[in-house]
């Protein structure tokens, strides 16, 4: 009489166990044989699938807003919560890192010198002076309400640079804490997303042209494709002047990045000096080389070789890629946590946001 449990055809009085040992070691071997981050990576695929469907049947939603979102649901939901802590942990953290310099790389095509240099020298001080208060202020600002980590930096660069995409980059430089990068993350896209809402609705009581509206667009809000939503409601000429105006800003990401590089080395040589590792301190490269290869992109662009098709397809890749990183750092977001802090980074958010929209639109005036 053959064992309950055996699988039929096995011989009569063979135990379930035995049976069942050979298929467990092929489970092991094929666990072994795939990389520890390749479940997080699927994952992340499958969340910028899922994005790419919300933007599809919502216009209006951005694929990286849409994908950051998709990820803090995911580290929520108790199907997907214990996937996302563990096995999918490794891959995730790697997509919000390496993908995103990937991304960045990618965002350097994008932007042409010449195209800068047309919308002339005014305009180019007047993105300059704006980034540096937005920075500058919001550092301070966050820094005196006694954010942890380096919420106060992440948060500052994300608002004057160009969102989540610039927290990815300063991040991997100060070797931010990933709770603190997605915090940051978080509330960027919450208030680069309610922008694509209100700005619209403020162009006629502040009395903006199209193209004034385009320009405080391009100045003021977050990500490039949530300056894309928001300034389309205006027109094409709206949509062109704010592109150019937040790909502007977009370039200050490299400077930015190599100043808290140089921070970086300093500190650490300083320390160095107080102890006996002198030879043990890291010291980041002064161009970090996702940098480098984004003001390679950007001369490459500028050169005019690269064809039409490869700029289309270079621009799918960016998006792709950045929305993956944004999945993987949206579920990082433990919700719960932010209880401590809640408050204190939504007062720092919307500080900022009023500096920055403030700032740009005297701006904005002052050079048209």
């Amino acid at each position: 009489m053959a064992v309950t449990g055996a699988p039929a055809g096995a011989p009569a009085g063979t135990p379930a166990a035995t049976i069942a040992a050979p298929r467990q070691r092929i489970r092991q071997r094929l666990r072994q044989r795939i990389p520890a981050t390749a479940y997080g990576l699927g994952l992340a695929a499958c969340g910028v699938a899922a994005a790419w469907l919300v933007h599809r049947a919502v216009p209006a939603v951005p694929l990286l807003t849409a994908a950051v979102v998709l990820g803090i649901g995911a580290a929520h939901l108790p199907g997907a919560r214990g996937l996302v802590r563990g096995r999918c942990r490794a891959g995730l953290s790697l997509a919000g890192k390496r993908l995103m310099r990937l991304g960045i790389v990618l965002l350097g095509l994008k932007l042409s010198l010449n195209d800068v240099l047309g919308l002339g020298w005014a305009t180019v001080a007047m993105v300059f002076c704006v980034v540096a208060a937005t920075f500058g202020g919001t550092w301070w600002l966050g820094r005196r309400m006694g954010l942890p980590g380096d919420q106060p930096l992440l948060i500052a660069t994300g608002y004057s640079i160009c969102g989540a995409s610039a927290i990815g980059a300063v991040s991997e430089v100060s070797e931010s804490d990933e709770r603190d990068v997605a915090t940051s993350v978080a509330l960027v896209t919450l208030c680069g997303t309610l922008a694509i809402a209100v700005l619209p609705l403020l162009q006629q009581p502040l009395g903006l042209g199209d193209a004034q509206f385009g320009r405080w667009v391009g100045a003021s809000v977050h990500d490039v494709g949530q300056v894309v939503a928001a300034a389309q409601t205006a027109g094409p000429a709206a949509l062109k002047d704010a592109v150019l105006v937040k790909l502007m800003r977009v370039a200050l990401l490299a400077p930015l990045v190599a100043a808290l590089a140089v921070s970086v080395r300093s500190r650490a040589r300083a320390r160095a000096r107080t102890s006996a590792a002198r030879t043990a301190a890291k010291r980041p490269p002064l161009v970090p080389l996702f940098v480098a290869g984004f003001l390679a992109m950007v001369v490459l662009r500028s050169t005019g070789l690269p064809s039409a098709a490869a700029l289309d397809a270079a621009a799918t890749g960016q998006e792709l890629l950045l929305a993956a990183a944004l999945f993987g750092l949206g579920s990082a977001v433990h919700l719960p946590s932010l209880t401590r802090t809640g408050g204190r980074v939504a007062a720092l958010g919307l500080c900022a946001w009023g500096v920055i929209a403030g700032v740009s639109y005297a701006g904005v005036l002052l050079t048209t």
